[in-house]
């Protein structure tokens, strides 16, 4: 197995703090947002045999089978198909969804056959896969997370008492769920910006006389950037609020946005991303619209189901990725890590062992695919892998 050496992106939305008092290193004054655990391309992990520090990437291409697995290469092809990341935010993420699968593969065909440049500010689809993704809390997390049913996001709305505000009420009372969400959502989008920012601007001062989490939670949103459509399409989502070791499961079509605090996040290795709000990026309504799904759901917080070995599973639907935690008591006897598939094991918490290696907070190491795996000491690992 192999220790990693990952790559820190400093994101203006980073928290300076929650890394580094992880890593026990000191705060740099920069915004540390996520640091990548894997093969991609963007940020690869690099490990070490013998040779000095090499991609995780370059070495996987090397040999995909004996990385990775027979399984795994078959159902995946020559790549490891998740990004692992510790994620940090003290600002909020972009309001964003991803593509499905054949959304996205018939967005990049498009895109790469009508030569819009990969880099281009843009462009919509980077790749041709699809971007569930699972983020896991390791500190207090608060997140936006689908749509709520349309009568609730009119009473909240309702309830600011502003009048621009009262034909996005009327319209969630009028229509059937899927129309009411998706005519609201378009309307806020495309409407002119002065009066949108007037808009915010009262509902805001609304929120922050009304109090409680999620009112809060959207006055925060205006402060970081005032005047966005987003604010009010933000208020159509259902708050969440994570506790350590709850976790959200972010499928195809669902809208969301991460507001503050530090977790686990896997996903499907890509970066396809169609922004709804709170950015200054791109906004392609229409691409956006076509992906969004209209319906009205509950959140659906995971909690792990415990096995007899001590591992805790996220059950997802998702083969891409299965990820696992293990908090581990003074004492424990070793659990076997061993398995025909590739693996990243991430320390948060205490000091654990993994063969020879010792990971501390926020160190993880690469398992070869059947390289022999024991996993000892006291402390909180977090385990990656796929359904091959």
């Amino acid at each position: 197995m192999d220790r990693l050496a990952n790559t820190v992106r400093p994101y203006a939305w980073g928290s300076t703090t929650l890394i580094p008092e992880l890593l026990g290193t000191a705060p740099t004054g920069e915004p540390q947002a996520e640091m990548w655990m894997g093969a991609h391309p963007g940020a690869p992990s690099r490990i070490d045999r013998g040779a000095g520090g090499i991609p995780l990437s370059d070495v996987i291409a090397a040999d995909p089978t004996a990385e990775l697995g027979d399984a795994a290469v078959a159902k995946f092809g020559p790549r490891l198909p998740f990004l692992l990341k510790l994620l940090a935010a003290g600002a909020p993420l972009s309001l964003q969804v991803h593509p499905n699968l054949a959304q996205a593969q018939r967005g990049y065909a498009d895109e790469e056959s009508a030569g819009v440049p990969l880099g281009a500010p843009h462009r919509n689809y980077k790749d041709a896969n699809h971007k569930p993704e699972l983020i896991c809390a390791l500190t207090t997390f608060e997140g936006l997370c689908g749509f709520r049913a349309p009568e609730e996001s009119a009473d909240l709305l309702a309830a600011l008492d502003v009048d621009s505000l009262k034909p996005y009420v009327d319209l969630l009372h009028a229509h059937p769920e899927e129309a009411a969400l998706r005519e609201v959502l378009t309307a806020v989008l495309t409407a002119d910006p002065q009066e949108m920012a007037a808009t915010v601007t009262e509902a805001v001062a609304a929120c922050e006389r009304l109090g409680g989490d999620a009112y809060r939670a959207y006055a925060s949103l205006a402060h970081h950037f005032p005047g966005d459509p987003g604010v009010i399409a933000a208020m159509l989502l259902n708050y969440v609020q994570l506790q350590p070791g709850e976790a959200l499961f972010l499928g195809a079509g669902i809208p969301h946005a991460y507001l503050s605090g530090m977790g686990v996040e896997i996903m499907a290795n890509s970066d396809n991303v169609l922004r709804c709000g709170l950015t200054p990026k791109h906004v392609d309504v229409p691409e956006l619209l076509r992906v969004v799904r209209f319906e009205a759901n509950d959140p659906g917080v995971l909690r792990p189901e415990a096995s007899e070995t001590g591992e805790e599973l996220y059950d997802t639907p998702i083969d891409e990725f299965r990820l696992s935690r293990f908090v581990r008591a003074e004492g424990a006897a070793p659990t076997d890590l061993t398995a025909g598939t590739p693996q990243i094991v991430l320390c948060t918490a205490g000091a654990v062992e993994l063969g020879d290696l010792r990971l501390a907070p926020g160190q993880a190491a690469f398992v070869r695919a059947g390289e022999k795996a024991e996993l000892s000491g006291t402390g909180t690992a977090f385990r990656a892998t796929v359904v091959a």
